[in-house]
């Protein structure tokens, strides 16, 4: 077999090299030249083939036949509700679309081979038109087998293995051919980072391996019509590893985070193009794998039904879905001559806001004092309407006086004191009320912090 030549091309400014080199010598970038295959061409009109009418008509698709073929109703649901709510749909349906190819990424030990695990177990009870393939890159067959047979101990139900075949290759090529030959249902690539070719020289999960390895898998499952998923790996910064371009490459991308250490597992879209970026997945960890939590607003509130100091009910938008969530602060009187402003799950620059908002406007005497903000069970807060329930907690905090039990905070604080308006209002209301909050401060209650903390007498 003839190795495929490769070239080496600056990620900065785009310019190749015949073999690599430190700094690229057009743009003086260090460290951005990445090896890809050289693609044969072929040169003037006499050289190009005409279509014969089988290829032609295998590159028309009639719209009809695309409508035919793949739908919203086409979709093949995981028996997971928290995860097909992540992968989107319309009308009800949600789940995988055919075809489709979806990034898995998150830190190592995180969940990501279990809750893939569990995902095929739901689709191999299902018993689809073909087998699901799941690639052992990273562990062998009989690892993965302990893994599952630890999920089917607590479950208690038999399932057939018949519809389950693992595949010990990391040779994309390979791996290609075999998917071509086989036609399976789904397949399951664990890792991409473990997939190689002998087109290219470098290292498995080097930036041009998993470039590569992806883009090749991707279009065997495009022409095949047949779902992917692809787990991948984290980089120090937290980031999904290899390029950027791995996540054009790829349908979807999907991000399973929390503290390792806790029971908390968020999984969130970064990208879709079957669905809406901004829906989560919520799951807790148990001693067999992840299950889901059908109601994440109890989960979050861990204090609704005491008065404590520093603690404060609130309400976020994860797409179309209401949680209730406490947050949490704590104020003491600090020993350095510039105080700390420390958040977990919750951005400085929120913090440093607040607690300007406050000391001028609410005549708190913040400046003076450590402030520790912190969002209950993990979660990473994102938008502004969380703003008034942080500066309640904080002023609780501060007077060390508890906030009116069943109360709940929902709006954003702008920086003249003032209580603005949020989106989605109705559907936090009816999550507030739902769950037995009866007392409901938004703007159009009040329209001020100062206003506010009069009324409440903190």
């Amino acid at each position: 077999m003839v190795k495929a030549k490769t070239i080496y091309n600056c990620q900065s400014c785009g310019a190749s090299h015949p073999k690599w080199q430190g700094q690229c010598s057009q743009c003086g970038e260090w460290n951005t030249l990445v090896e890809e295959v050289l693609a044969p061409t072929t040169r003037g009109v006499a050289n190009r083939k005409a279509f014969s009418e089988a290829q032609l008509k295998d590159r028309l698709v009639s719209w009809s036949q695309v409508k035919a073929k793949q739908g919203d109703g086409e979709r093949i649901s995981t028996q997971i509700e928290e995860f097909d709510r992540v992968l989107g749909g319309v009308g009800g349906k949600t789940g995988i679309v055919p075809g489709a190819v979806m990034l898995l990424g998150g830190e190592p030990g995180i969940g990501k081979s279990t809750l893939l695990t569990q995902v095929v177990l739901n689709l191999v009870r299902q018993e689809l038109s073909g087998p699901i393939f799941y690639v052992c890159g990273e562990e062998s067959p009989q690892q993965i087998d302990l893994r599952i047979n630890r999920i089917l101990i607590k479950e208690n139900k038999k399932i057939s293995k018949k519809n389950l075949t693992f595949i010990t290759t990391v040779d994309v090529d390979e791996l290609v051919e075999i998917v071509k030959t086989q036609q399976p249902s789904l397949v399951v690539v664990d890792s991409i980072q473990a997939m190689t070719t002998s087109d290219l020289t470098g290292a498995p999960g080097s930036v041009s391996q998993v470039r590569e390895a992806a883009d090749r898998l991707a279009k065997v499952a495009k022409r095949l019509h047949i779902p992917m998923f692809l787990i991948g790996h984290v980089t120090k910064d937290g980031a999904i590893a290899g390029p950027k371009t791995l996540e054009h490459i790829v349908d979807a991308v999907l991000e399973l985070s929390g503290e390792r250490t806790g029971e908390l597992r968020l999984l969130r879209t970064l990208k879709n193009r079957f669905g809406a970026t901004d829906e989560v997945g919520v799951f807790r960890v148990d001693e067999v794998g992840l299950a889901q939590v059908n109601n994440p607003s109890e989960f979050f509130l861990e204090h609704a039904e005491t008065a404590v100091p520093g603690s404060a009910t609130t309400c976020v938008m994860e797409g179309t879905r209401p949680l209730l969530i406490e947050v949490q602060a704590l104020v003491v009187k600090s020993q350095l001559a510039m105080p700390r402003r420390v958040g977990r799950g919750i951005d400085l620059s929120r913090i440093q806001v607040l607690a300007a908002v406050l000391q001028k406007h609410c005549k708190q005497p913040l400046g003076s004092f450590d402030i520790f903000l912190s969002a209950a069970g993990g979660y990473k807060v994102t938008e502004p309407g969380v703003d008034l329930g942080l500066a309640m907690a904080l002023v609780s905090s501060l007077k060390n006086k508890p906030l009116p039990q069943g109360s709940i905070f929902i709006g954003e604080v702008g920086l003249l004191g003032e209580i603005r308006q949020v989106s989605y209002l109705d559907r936090r209301l009816k999550e507030a009320k739902r769950l037995g909050f009866n007392q409901i401060y938004f703007k159009q209650t009040h329209r001020s912090v100062r206003e506010l903390l009069g009324e409440l007498k903190i």
